[in-house]
């Protein structure tokens, strides 16, 4: 017997599965020709430079990248006194989330990168593990994190707004928990790793090392999936993720291959890396453009889930273990 109409429910439910498949089928799209094409640069031009200082502060200057839009979106964001909710699990998630930055670079920074243009910088350095590195690097980090933040916020609540959930308050009622596991991310973070370290060692033209840059992007975008992306998924606009993953993947590629790399901004350690570069683009490891998706994945998800608790109004424990008052 026919079911019938699937009922409005259903449909709801179904939606933002559907719109998250349809975010990484379009990124598909439009990577693979790409791909393709870049593959075809077998002998890549090397630009020669014969000043001792190209760019002077270049480094200290592209940060406006990320600073002006920022500003913009910020002003948008401070006149908003309608977004309580959206306001304080910004500043949650900002606090969650630009340490990770920051650990990678006072940990792991000399490890993963190069600072070879000392002349692109205002010349101030932090104490770091391996030597100094340029505080160009920590606010890279922190404002990357806040235009990742705030861009999404602005197309969910203002852009995009006819397709985020109106109501968090009624929406995450029936929540049992937050956490909940994600077996998927699991399995696809062990797949990427494994994927990573055989490349590495079998098909990379260098197999010294290990890529533990690659491990790092991938624990750091897998771990919050693996325990929130059930409860995160139904409450993401993913069509402002991809509005916001875009943006900030455009502006870095122009970042990276236009300036950073050919004017040793930064450059990349081989041997930390999966050995899988870009020629067509000063010799660009994967890891490059991969860390974008995994920080705006990261980033949408935390938001999110600290909405999600806000909104419920409950402890911690309770809202993201169920363990809490007897009703």
């Amino acid at each position: 017997m026919p079911s019938g109409p699937p009922t409005p429910d259903a449909i709801r439910q179904r939606l933002p599965k559907q719109a998250f498949q349809i975010v990484f089928v379009i990124a598909g799209v439009l990577i693979l020709p790409a791909a393709l094409t870049l593959r075809t640069v077998l002998h890549p031009v090397v630009p020669q430079n014969d000043s001792p200082n190209p760019t002077p502060y270049g480094y200290s200057w592209s940060l406006l990248l990320f600073i002006i839009p920022l500003a913009v979106v910020s002003g948008w964001f401070i006149r908003r006194r309608d977004l309580t909710l959206a306001r304080r699990s910004f500043w949650r998630a900002l606090a969650v989330l630009a340490p990770t930055g920051i650990i990678l670079d006072l940990l792991f920074g000399n490890a993963f990168f190069t600072f070879t243009n000392k002349q692109a910088t205002v010349g101030i350095d932090i104490p770091a593990v391996g030597g100094p590195i340029p505080i160009e690097e920590f606010i890279f980090y922190v404002t990357g994190f806040m235009l990742v933040l705030l861009s999404y916020i602005w197309a969910d609540e203002y852009w995009m707004a006819a397709y985020n959930v109106p109501d968090y308050r009624v929406e995450a009622q029936n929540l049992p928990r937050i956490a909940r596991f994600h077996v998927p991310s699991v399995i696809l973070g062990a797949a990427l790793l494994a994927a990573a370290v055989i490349y590495k060692w079998a098909l990379a033209p260098s197999p010294a090392g290990f890529p533990w840059y690659f491990t790092y992007l991938t624990a750091v975008a897998i771990v919050p999936s693996a325990g929130f992306f059930h409860t995160a998924r139904p409450f993401i606009n993913w069509r402002a993720f991809s509005f916001t993953f875009f943006l900030i993947l455009l502006i870095s590629l122009l970042w990276e291959v236009t300036l950073a790399i050919p004017y040793g901004w930064w450059g990349y350690r081989p041997a930390t890396m999966m050995g899988l570069f870009i020629d067509a683009w000063p010799g660009l490891p994967i890891e490059a453009v991969c860390v974008w998706l995994a920080v705006t994945f990261t980033t949408v998800i935390i938001y999110e889930v600290i909405k999600i608790w806000q909104a419920l109004g409950k402890g911690t424990l309770e809202a993201f273990f169920g363990i809490g008052k007897e009703h």
